[in-house]
């Protein structure tokens, strides 16, 4: 009898072991699930936001800026003087260069990678004509880049002749508001219709050219006529506001009449020589002191 109550108390004091170990077990492994199981918190705090293009703090207007690139075969053209034409529209900056020769074809504002993925927008090049420091002039391609931000590096991808599409970083900074053309008018002067004299001042081409200053003007109810004398009788023929003029002598100096509309501010112009090897329209101003103005 002693031995069956001892055998019933051993199999219970089992049973009670077994119970209390399962417990303990089962409370462990859901603490252990607990600390182990990843949050959607941390999966979040990983994932970066894409940073917003950086708000233009210019003025709307035209502007001068340095254009820098990470290379020596790809940059602005000798005449431009390392910088571009930037451009600020309702707070978006565009710059436009113009580069060395007709090599690059297209330009990609972004990586190369992404210039050769289906539907991406390709830069299209503009005709530039460009005069260097000896007269000559040449056509290259130009360029419209938007600009996500001034003073920091940004992604340009490129390609040329060769159809391979190469990586590079640029740089827009230091923009200079372009001056508005300020001059006064023949009204200003209170000119009256007659002859007058003034100097005349030329700028552009290689320098070795000159006009005969001061130079005769003529003003009537049409306007006002500057007649220009050459320091060289190979200029064929001038261009003003894209009007043709021929010479009005026939022998020495090349002579011309022509319009202008403002006295104290460059006015742009275009002259054609013959003296090199083919004809070359180059790019000039003439700037009419207002100050010396005299019958």
């Amino acid at each position: 009898m002693k031995k069956r109550i001892v055998e019933v108390l051993v199999v219970a004091s089992l049973v009670t072991c077994l119970f209390t170990g399962c417990g303990d077990k089962k409370a462990s492994t859901k603490d252990t699930t607990k600390k182990e199981t990843p949050t959607v918190a941390t999966t979040e705090a990983v994932t970066e936001t894409p940073t917003e293009a950086e708000k233009c703090d210019l003025e709307d207007g035209v502007y001068t800026a340095e254009f820098n690139t990470d290379s020596a075969m790809f940059h602005v053209n000798e005449t431009c003087d390392g910088k571009g034409t930037l451009t600020v529209k309702d707070g978006k900056m565009t710059i436009h260069i113009t580069l060395v020769s007709k090599k690059i074809l297209n330009l990609y504002a972004g990586l190369a990678e992404d210039a050769q993925k289906e539907g991406a927008t390709l830069l299209q090049p503009t005709t530039d004509s460009v005069t260097y420091s000896d007269g000559t002039t040449e056509e290259v391609f130009g360029f419209d880049l938007p600009v996500p931000a001034l003073d920091k590096e940004f992604d340009c991808a490129l390609i040329g002749e060769k159809g391979t599409w190469y990586d590079h970083k640029v740089t827009v900074s230091n923009p200079v508001a372009k001056e508005e053309a300020a001059g006064k008018s023949v009204k200003d002067l209170g000119l009256e219709n007659g002859t007058y004299e003034t100097n005349v001042e030329l700028e552009g081409g290689s320098g070795r050219a000159s006009v005969t200053s001061p130079c005769e003007i003529k003003v009537s109810d049409d306007g006002c006529i500057a007649v220009i004398e050459w320091s060289s009788p190979n200029y064929d023929f001038m261009m003003v506001n894209e009007k043709k003029y021929l010479p009005v002598n026939t022998d020495g100096n090349s002579v011309f009449e022509i319009p202008f509309d403002v006295f104290d501010a460059k006015v742009e112009v275009q002259a054609d020589t013959v003296a090199m090897s083919k004809p070359h329209l180059i790019d000039y101003t003439l700037t009419f002191d207002s100050n010396v103005v005299k019958k």
